[in-house]
């Protein structure tokens, strides 16, 4: 960084202490951004949740206090993780009513590793309360940029949806042997029917602070100041919201963690945890021996490793009295365990999650069947998830499309699709069932009520091998001529 550099900051500072320059201290602060910053420090938390990330707490121990790191149990990741998986996996398929949408949105997906990314992240959307994607083009492909709750501020919203957002990126630099911050704020605003995507650079020394606003090509070579896109419906990011309503903040659109109705039930874990390590410590084996028996023996007599912590000398006066006494404690470990159990049946009530999930299950090993049957709260959560997750993913594939069919985003003035979205467009999101739906039982009813031509075999193809409708009637069309396709009738019967 040159001198002249180090002037032009020097004088951004200055503007900014006499209002000439903007300056943020928070994100927040900004005038456009509704949300109150409480929400974000609630998201802040969940996320050291998320991380087993704790300060060290202060114990007295004889009239002195001393530092002690938690022992933590990280349910919070664990249950995330576990919501996530049975949620989502790369099973998943989308799929449209248009053969060239198809192979498009396709090779888009695919090229983002999109199935895999979207668990992962949904995984962190479950700890925090949500999550966004955002569709951008870059050397003129659609990329998906993945954005944390605490990356994503929404302006204006209503509780069901939000229609513009602000999204935040930051950069760390070291300038002059000083690290430097910087924060990218990209703003999504609707003007009437105009869309505008507004860039805005801030810098600070300090990680606390947003800092002052500073030109984009400080960092950013290629980067407009503003984007004006006419012709769009919807805008160009897709938001997920955990499911349930904000408890938190009646007023917010934002969705809630694990973390936020779990808090006490997750501390009550920690703590269980902890003490049963600090039980573990205080329970190792201890044997009092007198305490000539630890001293070195030029005579070669048999004596204990001064090194080795399980012995204790004990000083005595009668020699006659010497004699090794083992002083360990027992573990409480049956004690620790069901309390421990019971803390996480707790945890699983609060999450909606199934008893034996985490904890023990009652009545021993459980066949494939009754983990089915007992599965049910599970399901029901899961339900609830798969509704957010179906809407968002919804929400994406439109901005993908939105993307494509604007030509000023691609150095050749072209759009990479033509479809209009003002005609009906089916968007199909197949869930794979199988940690809940026994698909060999499934199969065979659903070939009996198809046999019984009550199920068309359209229905029976897409319930039982997730195909769409396009794929359905490609399937028909190659069937092999020696096993001829089935009458219109059955095809249709049972369409309402």
């Amino acid at each position: 960084m040159g001198i002249w550099s180090t002037i032009k900051n020097l004088f951004r500072k200055g503007g900014a202490k006499l209002g000439m320059v903007k300056s943020l201290v928070k994100i927040t602060d900004d005038e456009r951004i509704e949300m109150p910053a409480s929400e974000y420090k609630r998201i802040d938390r969940d996320f050291r949740y998320y991380r087993n990330d704790f300060d060290p707490v202060y114990r007295t121990i004889q009239g002195k206090k001393h530092k002690h790191k938690i022992h933590a149990l990280n349910m919070t990741k664990t249950c995330a993780r576990r919501i996530a998986s049975i949620v989502f996996n790369e099973k998943c398929k989308i799929s449209f009513n248009d053969d060239k949408l198809n192979s498009f949105i396709d090779d888009v997906l695919n090229k983002n590793d999109f199935y895999n990314q979207f668990e992962t992240n949904l995984e962190k959307g479950v700890a925090a309360g949500g999550f966004a994607m955002r569709p951008y083009v870059d050397n003129d492909e659609i990329k998906i940029s993945w954005i944390r709750a605490n990356q994503f501020y929404p302006l204006r919203s209503n509780t069901n949806d939000i229609a513009e957002c602000a999204i935040a990126s930051k950069t760390i630099r070291v300038e002059n042997d000083q690290m430097i911050y910087y924060t990218l704020l990209e703003f999504h605003q609707w003007d009437n029917d105009t869309y505008h995507i507004t860039n805005e650079l801030y810098r600070s020394d300090n990680v606390n602070e947003v800092g002052v606003q500073v030109p984009l090509n400080t960092i950013y070579d290629n980067l407009e100041e503003q984007v004006v896109i006419n012709g769009l419906t919807a805008p160009l990011f897709a938001y997920f919201h955990t499911p349930g309503a904000n408890n938190i903040n009646l007023e917010s659109p934002l969705g809630v963690g694990i973390v936020d109705n779990a808090k006490s039930v997750l501390d009550d874990i920690n703590l269980i945890n902890d003490m049963y390590y600090e039980e573990i410590k205080l329970g190792k084996r201890r044997i009092i021996v007198p305490a000539q028996m630890l001293r070195y023996d030029e005579q070669h007599r048999p004596y204990f490793d001064t090194e080795d912590a399980t012995y204790e000398g004990f000083d005595i006066d009668d020699p006659s009295s010497m004699k090794i006494t083992d002083n360990t404690v027992d573990i409480r470990t049956e004690q620790f365990n069901d309390a421990m159990d019971t803390a996480i049946k707790k945890l699983e009530i609060q999450l909606g999650l199934s008893t034996g999930t985490f904890s023990k299950a009652d009545g021993g090993i459980q066949t494939a069947t009754q983990v089915v049957s007992n599965n049910s709260m599970t399901y029901q959560t899961r339900s609830s998830y798969l509704t957010m997750v179906e809407k968002a993913i919804k929400q994406l594939m439109i901005a993908i499309i939105q993307l494509a069919e604007t030509p000023e985003f691609f150095s050749d003035g072209k759009a990479r699709i033509d479809f209009d979205l003002s005609k009906d467009l089916d968007i199909d999101v197949y869930f794979d069932d199988g940690v809940f739906v026994n698909k060999d039982q499934q199969l065979d009813e659903d070939l009996k009520v198809f046999m019984a031509k009550a199920m068309p075999v359209q229905e029976f193809l897409k319930r039982n091998y997730g195909l769409s409708d396009d794929e359905v009637k490609q399937w028909m069309a190659e069937m092999p001529q020696n096993n001829p396709k089935p009458s219109e009738d059955e095809m249709n019967f049972g369409d309402a």
